[in-house]
Parts: C-alpha cells; structure tokens; sequence
C-alpha cells in the first residue's frame, strides 16, 4: 500500500470515505499477492472449452472459462485438478485431463514446423469432431479439436495397428489373430495447426464427376494437372491415385490415373492407366518446359522398383496423352509384347 492511502486513513474520522478507503486498500492488497503468486507451470487445454471452478467440490461457483489451445498458468494443485489463471486474469480450478504440458506444445510445434513445406496431396473434410493427435496413435497426446466439417489438407500417411495383439501363449488351441490396422491422415487445417487424423473420422474432398469413375477402389490423393476450355467454361483434368479398399496396405497407393477433358462429347476419360504400383506419398505436380511442345504439365510418383528400392518416376501431360519421362542415368523400359503376339507364339 503507497504511504498517500496510509496518511488518508488516519485523517479525522468520516464514516463513508474510511469505509471506501478500506475497501480500496483491501483490493490493492489481494490484487499484489495474486500477481506474486508462484507459477507452478504452464500448461494448454485441449477441450472445446473448461468451466473454471470456484473450488473443488461436488458444488461449485463458475468464475470463467478457458478454451481451446489457450495457454493457462498453473497456480496449484489438488488431486486431479489444478488451479489456473488464464491470459484475462481469471482464475479457477479445472480438471487436470483437459491439459497438456509445454513439453507436448512444443513436440506438435516440431511437428507443424518440420512439415510445414510439405506439398498437400489432397483436401480432406472431417466427418465428426475429432482431435489433431501428436501420433498416428488412438491414445497419443493431442490438442487441439477439429469441428464437423472442417477443411483440412493432407500430407502424409500412416498405418498402426488399432489394437495391439495378444502375446504369444494367450490363446490356446487357437491360432493368434492377426492386428487390426487402421489408417491415418497427418494434415493441416486452415490455421496452421499439423497434426494426425484417424482417417476413417474424414471424408477426401473429391469432385463427384471423378469420385464416380474410382470403380470399388478408395482414392487416396488427386490433383488437377492441367485445364482446358469448353465453351465459357474452364474444365480441370486431374491425377488420381487409388488403392485397396481396406487400411493398412503396405503402399498409400498402387494405381494411377489421368482424367482428361473430351471436348467432343463433354465428359471425362481415362488418359492414362497404370497398375500394379507400390507407390508412397508424396507426389509432386508442376510444369516443365519440353522443347516444341512448349510447357507441359508433369508429375513425379515415388514408388518401389523390383529391387524394392524408392525412385521417382516422371511424366508429362500434353492432353490428351501421357507419357512417360526418363529420369537421370533412368533407362527406358523394356517393351512388353502384345497379348495376342504372345498368344501365337505359345500357340506355335
């Protein structure tokens, strides 16, 4: 307390103002001690939103709110639950779970800055709220929480198992089962925030005139390579990339395929198909300067050759044909005889 309130409240006697004087030296006081607390922590929260509590009782007093990824200074502890002050000065008690420490923040700060180059493979959607995990593991440290139909853009792929199985001797007479796996996305959403998505929980923003043509087969990543012009409309020709139906493949995908624009009958066709791949995120799509075809659109796949060994493999789009381009020290490949040559022979 400043020594002016000090001589104010030994100054001849005035009900009113001695009682404001003492009341106003009171909140001087308590506001002192409560910005001389030590802080114990910081931590963040990762519900939508925590009441702060008055106390910690079946029955309570709300005196705030915390959101959520806002950071909160820890002032105590009591069980479960942990005293905070938010950034506004609020101050409550709230249950420890809806917390992580600095130490996790920093780990998907890492993961957000380690990956903040990486191309998008595809946007995505979620399907129903969801958390951003730290790992590509249901139990994994997260923070912040996704809302229903949030855009997001995906990165990369992984695949865990969803539970883990039994050890060796557990079941008798039986033959062990095998794990289930389960896929997962790590994306971005709109603000910045990386993270790892079970990938059942979203839906790959596919346009529907490309979705209908996936034949049984899920699609994993899209791009739009080139656009052409029909009448006042400018239409995208796209790569697709397909796989099994099922999670846990040992590739993130083993088919391509090039949709180009027929501007004869105003639909979509198959440009290029190729099979058979073990091809691995990312892709990457661009343009190349080739001589007298002047600038084309190109993309280079990563997928494993017969050694099992990951190379890049180029093409190129000059609608409607795709072909493919030789890497450096690549050689072309060997021509495959047509079937019904093959069959004569084996006829012969």
């Amino acid at each position: 307390m400043s020594l002016r309130y000090i001589v104010l409240l030994i100054l001849p006697p005035n009900p009113k103002r001695c009682l404001f004087l003492l009341v106003l030296a009171g909140g001087l006081l308590l506001s002192a001690c409560g910005r001389g607390r030590r802080v114990l922590e910081v931590v963040y929260i990762t519900a939508p939103q925590v009441v702060l509590r008055d106390r910690v009782a079946p029955v309570y007093n709300k005196v705030g709110l915390a959101r959520n990824g806002e950071r909160v200074e820890v002032l105590d502890r009591e069980r479960r639950f942990v005293k905070v002050r938010t950034s506004s000065g609020a101050e409550g008690w709230i249950e420890q779970r809806y917390t992580i420490t600095q130490q996790v923040f920093d780990q998907l700060q890492k993961l957000a800055g380690d990956n903040r180059n990486d191309p998008v493979q595809a946007p995505g959607i979620t399907r129903n709220e969801t958390n951003l995990h730290l790992e590509p593991v249901r139990d994994s440290e997260h923070l912040y929480q996704l809302n229903q139909g949030a855009k997001l853009f995906i990165l990369k792929r992984a695949t865990t198992e969803k539970e883990p199985a039994a050890p060796p001797g557990t079941q008798s007479n039986k033959e062990a089962p095998q794990p289930v796996m389960e896929d997962w996305w790590l994306v971005r959403d709109a603000e910045g925030h990386t993270g790892w998505v079970l990938a059942r929980m979203m839906d790959l923003d596919v346009p529907l005139d490309v979705a209908q043509y996936a034949e049984g087969r899920r699609i994993q990543a899209f791009f739009v390579l080139d656009e052409v012009r029909d009448g006042d409309q400018k239409i995208p020709e796209y790569l697709v990339l397909l796989s099994e139906p099922k999670d846990g493949m040992p590739f993130d995908y083993n088919q391509v395929r090039v949709f180009t624009w027929n501007l004869r009958r105003h639909r979509y066709e198959t440009a290029y198909r190729e099979r058979k791949l073990k091809g691995s995120f990312p892709v990457t799509v661009s343009h190349e300067s080739f001589d007298k075809e002047g600038t084309l659109p190109i993309f280079v796949l990563k997928v494993r050759d017969a050694s099992g060994n990951l190379v890049d493999r180029k093409y190129k789009l000059n609608t409607p044909i795709v072909r493919r381009v030789l890497m450096p020290g690549e050689e072309p490949p060997k021509p495959v005889a047509p079937r019904r040559a093959r069959r004569r022979r084996r006829r012969r």
